[in-house]
């Protein structure tokens, strides 16, 4: 039986793929309101995309008016 792989997003790619701009994402970390990232170095850093992806299935859809 194979794991699924462990896929890690810098910034950019995250910032893509959740459509928010950088200072939003980080007073969303310092609120528990998005995924912390994990230290790759002293000065890098990346999210889990897993963890990435279920946060933003876990956003409410938006509804479109008729």
């Amino acid at each position: 039986m194979f794991s699924k792989p462990r896929i890690l997003l810098r910034l950019g790619d995250v910032l893509l793929r959740v459509g928010l701009s950088r200072s939003t994402i980080y007073r969303l970390i310092s609120t528990g309101e998005f995924p912390s990232p994990v230290r790759l170095g002293p000065r890098s850093v990346a999210w889990r995309a897993e963890e990435v992806d279920e946060w933003v299935n876990r956003r409410p859809s938006a509804k479109r008016g008729s």
